[in-house]
């Protein structure tokens, strides 16, 4: 048996030098920024979701209290006029009516901080239900960003 003499010399890899190490990290950190760019895009996208789904929400609860007060709705005690504007401050209460819309503003408030909202009387029992706030912090939101809901009550 013939026994094989320990390697020497500096002919062979023998481990990892500190420039590979270097590009390595470099590399890895430069990964690291951009999953931390999709996660903060992410955050404010599904913000943004949060919040429609909310004007949604908001729409609906108002057709509600109109449904349930429908005689009241179609003689525009909802929308004085036919349109109430838009509405960025809660009205005064006092009437069924008018706690309606004051407690429906005062719900897009707390929820959009910068929101509003409008009814107006379409014609022939069809309401337009508007809600208004600021989505600037998603991506591709408008300042003034709305969701529009029409129903016939």
């Amino acid at each position: 048996m013939q026994m094989k003499a320990p390697f020497s010399g500096r002919s062979g890899n023998r481990g990892v030098s500190l420039i590979e190490v270097l590009i390595s990290v470099l590399i890895l950190g430069i990964g690291m920024l951009g999953i931390a760019a999709m996660q903060a895009t992410a955050l404010s996208n599904s913000q943004s979701s949060v919040e429609r789904t909310q004007a949604v929400i908001h729409s609906y609860s108002i057709l509600d209290a109109m449904r349930a007060n429908r005689d009241a709705a179609l003689l525009n005690a909802y929308s004085p006029g036919g349109d109430t504007g838009l509405m960025c401050a809660a009205p005064a209460g006092g009437t069924v009516t008018a706690n309606d819309v004051n407690r429906w503003i005062t719900d897009i408030i707390t929820s959009h901080q910068t929101g509003c909202g409008r009814i107006r009387n379409v014609g022939n029992g069809v309401f337009e239900i508007t809600v208004q706030w600021n989505d600037q912090r998603g991506s591709g939101g408008a300042a003034a960003q709305q969701v529009v809901t029409v129903s016939r009550l």
